[in-house]
């Protein structure tokens, strides 16, 4: 058994103590978090699992880095503050663990991260022989392994388009959606993710990615940024009222230039509401999905739909990107420390999980 530990106990966090609990490999040996409401609450709880795990909640880094965990899953954000999301996973990496992680958008490709992410990570792997792997749903496993894939069973790729479309409202982000995506705001006002450069930062990776995995060499990487207002107020469970005029859809492309043309394109298409820009990409029912369209002989679509946290789109979409990292964990124990990305680390079946309630069996 691998012992690992999930620190976070958010969006993502939630669905990582089930995955670890999940899985016959490892065992969840301590739960990090920052709010001191949840310290001492036992892991299941924070989880919404029924019965106990036994694990309380600490807020105590020192004494759970102390133990020596052999896996740490790092689901706390690295949106708005990724500084100190860096710092704590090389903490974690100098204390020999295996890391993984959806957190840092520049380590996703980490070839070609910026030397300030890059260099401290391969620093903590020297000093403490811990590894890294950075990977999600989108940016992640919905452009990179499942578009591979899927190129594969074609005779002639002419192009590949990754896309994200989603009914913001699903998600339990406010700040994120209204202030870092800008629904809700002035359509004068500037999101943080929508900034020049800003989509590439994130998503370019995942472009050069593909393009390695597919051969073929990258003239440049472009946007394209849309944006639309609502054309009357909406109502949200979640986040309360999106006014009339403020920005109610966004549309934008992260595009791989090969030949002149836009061959691998990261497409995403998010609103707070469906009726607005109902003429962009629609997902099959409305809540979201995640959709790879391969443009060849033969013309190939996959949509997946995923659904968690009682039919909820968003919490779906988190707990595949968990799966991808907590899966992950036994293969990069057994691998030499490193810095891995998702083509070095393979995509395995659930063994040893089919049938299983989601406990260890005794």
């Amino acid at each position: 058994m691998i012992p690992t530990v999930v620190w976070g106990t958010g969006n993502v966090g939630r669905a990582a103590i089930r995955a670890v609990d999940a899985h016959p490999a490892l065992e969840l040996t301590a739960v990090l978090v920052s709010n001191p409401a949840k310290v001492g609450r036992d892991a299941a709880e924070l989880a919404d699992m029924e019965g106990t795990l036994g694990v309380p909640a600490t807020d105590d880094i020192d004494a759970v880095l102390a133990a020596g965990p052999k896996a740490v899953v790092y689901a706390a954000s690295g949106d708005i503050r990724p500084d100190d999301a860096l710092a704590d996973i090389c903490r974690a990496i100098r204390a020999g663990a295996v890391v993984v992680s959806p957190a840092l958008y520049p380590l996703y490709d980490p070839r070609n991260a910026p030397e300030e992410f890059r260099d401290p990570v391969l620093a903590a792997i020297a000093e403490g022989g811990g590894s890294l792997f950075v990977s999600g749903v989108d940016p992640g496993w919905g452009n990179d392994i499942l578009p591979l894939l899927m190129s594969g069973l074609g005779s002639v790729v002419d192009a590949v388009r990754c896309q994200e479309i989603f009914d913001y409202s699903t998600y339990d982000q406010e700040d994120s959606v209204r202030n870092l995506v800008g629904m809700g705001q002035p359509m004068d006002y500037g999101p943080p993710m929508l900034w020049p450069d800003m989509p590439t930062l994130v998503w370019g990776g995942q472009v050069r990615l593909m393009a390695r995995a597919l051969g073929v060499e990258l003239d440049e990487i472009r946007e394209t940024v849309e944006r639309r207002p609502l054309e009357s107020t909406v109502s949200t469970s979640t986040m309360g009222d999106f006014e009339a005029g403020t920005q109610g859809a966004v549309r934008f492309e992260v595009q791989g230039i090969v030949g002149g043309e836009p061959r691998i394109v990261v497409e995403h298409v998010t609103r707070i509401h469906p009726t607005c820009a109902t003429d962009w990409p629609m997902p099959p029912d409305g809540a979201g999905a995640h959709r790879v369209i391969i443009e060849g002989r033969p013309h190939i679509e996959v949509t997946v739909e995923a659904t968690d946290e009682g039919g909820n789109r968003a919490a779906g979409g988190n707990a595949t990107a968990v799966g991808r990292l907590v899966n992950a964990i036994d293969w990069l124990a057994e691998a030499e420390p490193g810095l891995y990305d998702a083509l070095d680390v393979p995509l395995r079946p659930a063994v040893g999980k089919l049938g299983k309630a989601g406990r260890k069996q005794p």
